[in-house]
């Protein structure tokens, strides 16, 4: 586990590409079944409390997107960082590689509706049975005439919402076959060896509160990038000050 911060409350893993956060088959690994026996490592939680109470992930990253889970180990954790999700209380930040140029920030609107049995969303100008408003904010980091990185904040949390989203807007992800355009996909696969979307957690802002985990008020966490985005950006942007950065806050982790 790549761990950003942990007390008796509250774990923060930084997610790599291909692990689930919860396991859909017995065999599965994912970063659920990770975090017990690190706790108990840790000496964060008992053998005996374990019969009272079960750490898990709070919030959830699909398969092939990076960047930080919340976890909780005590009740107080759990409970506290559930109603702080459900109420949006955290500010998300994700970055994300797209196709073609974007130039300033954006909030753009629209309805998800999603299909169980596909396991897929659909994006709609007006509201439609069954369907949830979605609202995203971008803002773009770096640009050339073929792609964008992009800095998205999550108003809403829907399934799929910013591969759905910005794929409807014409500006679908780079290596996301399912909502993206096979064309560049196949050329960033050629390219760099990207098979699925470059979508990265980056960053989760804590509010100021008391209560419940208060020392994680005001406090924010940072993922670094995985490599397969140094990749890209290093050669899209080369000589790029923003890159830098990145290279070298991955360099200081290690």
């Amino acid at each position: 586990l790549d761990i950003l911060y942990e007390d008796e409350n509250v774990i923060m893993v930084n997610k790599p590409w291909g692990i689930l956060s919860q396991k859909s088959k017995p065999e599965d690994i994912s970063i659920n079944d990770q975090i017990i026996p690190y706790a108990v490592n840790q000496g964060l939680i008992s053998e005996k409390e374990l019969q009272v109470v079960k750490p898990s992930i709070c919030n959830r990253l699909d398969r092939n997107t990076t960047g930080i889970i919340i976890c909780g180990i005590s009740m107080e954790g759990l409970q506290t960082m559930a109603e702080m999700l459900k109420h949006r209380d955290m500010e998300k930040y994700y970055l994300c590689i797209v196709k073609g140029k974007l130039e300033g920030s954006q909030k753009v609107s629209a309805y998800l509706k999603k299909d169980e049995k596909t396991n897929k969303v659909t994006i709609y100008k007006k509201e439609q049975k069954d369907s949830q408003l979605v609202e995203t904010e971008y803002e773009p980091v770096l640009a050339n005439n073929r792609i964008t990185l992009l800095k998205v904040k999550l108003i809403t949390g829907r399934t799929h919402q910013i591969r759905a989203h910005l794929s409807s807007v014409g500006h679908p992800l780079i290596g996301d076959y399912k909502y993206g355009n096979k064309k560049i996909n196949d050329i960033y696969k050629r390219q760099y060896g990207i098979k699925d979307q470059m979508l990265h957690s980056r960053l989760t802002v804590f509010p100021k509160f008391t209560g419940d985990c208060d020392n994680l008020s005001g406090k924010e966490f940072t993922a670094t990038l995985p490599d397969d985005f140094i990749k890209v950006l290093s050669n899209e942007f080369k000589n790029s000050n923003v890159v830098n950065d990145f290279i070298k806050e991955k360099q200081i982790k290690k």
